[in-house]
């Protein structure tokens, strides 16, 4: 168990622990409350909210709490392997309760079981301890109170959104009126779909708890771990599948939105849509594991929206439901994470021309045409839809876009997107070769040439002695990192090598970086971006200086929260977690570290 001390008046944090099953999710603070979930999906209007309303700190509004009396101090950890969280809260008098949260997933008639639902079974562990349950859903962001009908054994909380119904063997009355009640044997509660259960409460929950523990043993089982921070690594590839919305393969940014960047920075941004960009570091670092089942589903995902592109154009990011359309809009009734809004929904980068996006579709799909392990493995047809964003890639490779990093207000040809431009033709001939097709390899690759000429040429500075972030630039940018890892350079090449001095030289606090130096639409970054932290520990390793990217790489691991997560950013002064949470570029990241950076097998073995 890992502890946490809990003040009754400490101010949100990021703290927060992941439970989902692929379809729904829930972050649980440090005493066990439940403050953000959305349902029926990921991009819902949350039914419990509290964590965007705690200007003042956490309230009972907007979570749903297992309380106990004379709190004093809590503990909390996964079970290991798992996506399921135990909490243990202590009172003054050394009683305890402990709460096991998860949802439930787990295979059923040859298919996965993964109903809109969470489940929370609390026990005494020591003396009698007087406990009290408050669950305050609420719809609209806040603005909505739901209707409460009663039955049985159960509760129906009806939102203007959705209908909720908690099924428990909690005294209805007390968890109505919100008593205080010693507690002197398990309970168990039950909240997802206006449904009945088929079997009795404490049996479907002791049921669900056994074979969802059961499925995530052997989904862990199967992963392919490097030999040192196992335990990081399983972490990371858990909570990075369970940002995948199985149902359609979309995998989205983050689980939050408006979570910001930085203290008071107002670059609060709405994550619960897929990035195609993310998406396919996400498939990337799971395949290093060779977990192949994201990939594949995301697949499915992938190329509907390469079919349905239109004129070839494909957007940065679309909902998990194939949405295009996310207008970006702002709740000024919604103080925001610790009072830091505003908060926003939706995100106007839809609107963007983000010309990395081709290599991202491309790379994405690529292993499927060589990966024989697949139950459907990529096709002539499939090739030929990939071409269409090959030509895009061609054809926009050297003109300005958004860049990487979303810019609002200012348009370059961004050396990261030629970059990823070249990766798509790069990755466009091996598949033609693989398909036995040496017209298409032969054009692909002189594109692929062409374009990486032109990079050379026209984003190196002399004067920085770096690659640069735009071509004829001079600022510097953290993400010409990854030509290291899409395979543009040589690791030695001395360009890469000055590059990546360069960058540590203008951009790193220590083991941090941050992404660019220039000013943005909202000034100069002030937190480091902790997925450009991992991009300097690969580089770092792939040039030799093993010893630093592990001192580095421990850095990392060490400003994860208490469960293991990270978020987008952190502050180098102080360590604290900002940005939306859990981020899925930083959990990739811990795992490309330890598979780059650890000792082989054939060392113990």
């Amino acid at each position: 168990m890992q502890a946490t001390t809990n003040a009754p008046a400490q101010r949100a944090s990021l703290n927060l622990a992941l439970i989902g099953n692929c379809n729904v999710s829930a972050l649980i603070d440090e005493r066990g409350r439940i403050v953000w979930c959305c349902m029926p999906r990921f991009d819902s209007t949350p039914v419990f909210d509290a964590l965007m309303h705690s200007a003042q700190g956490v309230d009972a509004e907007g979570a749903f709490s297992i309380e106990l009396e004379d709190f004093e101090r809590a503990e909390q950890c996964y079970d290991p392997g798992t996506a399921i969280v135990r909490t243990r809260l202590w009172d003054t008098q050394g009683q305890g309760i402990e709460l096991v949260d998860f949802a439930p997933r787990f295979i059923t008639r040859d298919r996965p079981y993964r109903p809109a639902q969470l489940v929370r079974r609390i026990h005494p562990i020591s003396g009698h301890p007087r406990v009290r349950f408050r669950l305050c859903p609420r719809g609209d962001w806040g603005r909505a109170q739901p209707s409460i009908t009663r039955g049985s054994h159960h509760l129906r909380y009806v939102l203007p959104e959705i209908t909720l119904r908690l099924t428990t063997n909690v005294p209805l009355t007390y968890l109505v009126d919100g008593t205080w009640v010693a507690l002197h044997r398990p309970v168990s509660l039950l909240l997802g779909p206006d449904e009945t259960l088929g079997e009795g409460i404490e049996e479907t929950a002791r049921s669900f708890e056994e074979q969802t523990a059961l499925y995530w043993r052997h989904w862990t089982h199967r992963l392919a771990l490097p030999l040192e921070w196992q335990d990081a690594v399983i972490r990371a590839a858990i909570t990075l599948k369970l940002c995948q919305y199985e149902e359609t393969g979309a995998i989205v940014a983050a689980m939050t939105t408006s979570i910001p960047e930085a203290p008071n920075s107002g670059r609060n941004w709405d994550y619960r849509y897929c990035w195609l960009r993310d998406a396919f570091f996400v498939v990337r670092a799971l395949n290093s594991l060779s977990e192949v089942g994201t990939m594949e589903s995301y697949l499915n995902w992938l190329y509907n929206v390469v079919r349905g592109a239109k004129g070839g154009h494909v957007q940065p990011l679309y909902g998990i439901g194939l949405e295009a359309e996310l207008p970006e809009s702002v709740l000024p009734h919604v103080s925001g994470y610790r009072g830091m809004g505003p908060v926003r929904i939706g995100n106007q980068a839809q609107e963007h021309f983000q010309h990395d996006v081709y290599g991202s579709v491309v790379l994405g799909a690529a292993q499927a045409f060589h990966d024989h392990r697949l139950f459907r493995r990529g096709d002539a047809s499939d090739f030929a839809a990939l071409e269409s964003m090959g030509e895009q890639a061609w054809r926009l490779h050297d003109q300005p876009d958004a860049g990487i990093w979303e810019l609002r207000t200012r348009a370059r040809v961004h050396t990261s997107s030629a970059l990823m431009c070249w990766a798509a033709c790069d990755r466009l001939a091996h598949v033609a070769d693989s398909l036995a097709l040496p017209e298409r390899s032969r054009c692909w690759r002189e594109r692929a040439r062409i374009i990486h000429a032109k990079i050379v040429e026209r984003a190196w500075s002399e004067k920085r002695q770096a690659f640069v972030e735009s071509f004829d630039g001079t600022d510097l940018d953290a993400s010409v990192l990854l030509m290291g890892e899409v395979g543009f350079l040589r690791p030695k090449d001395p360009r890469f090598i000055s590059t990546v001095h360069a960058l540590e030289q203008a951009l790193c606090d220590g083991p941090y970086m941050r992404r660019y130096e220039a000013r943005d639409d909202f000034g100069f970054p002030e937190t480091a971006f902790n997925v450009c932290s991992f991009w300097r520990i690969d580089a770092l390793a792939r040039i030799g200086r093993h010893a630093q990217a592990r001192e580095a790489f421990e850095a990392m691991l060490a400003r994860r929260n208490p469960l293991g997560l990270l978020s987008e950013d952190l502050s180098p002064a102080t360590g604290e977690l900002w940005g939306n949470f859990p981020q899925t570029y930083s959990m990739v990241g811990i795992i490309h570290g330890a598979v780059r950076l650890s000792a082989p097998w054939e060392q113990v073995v």
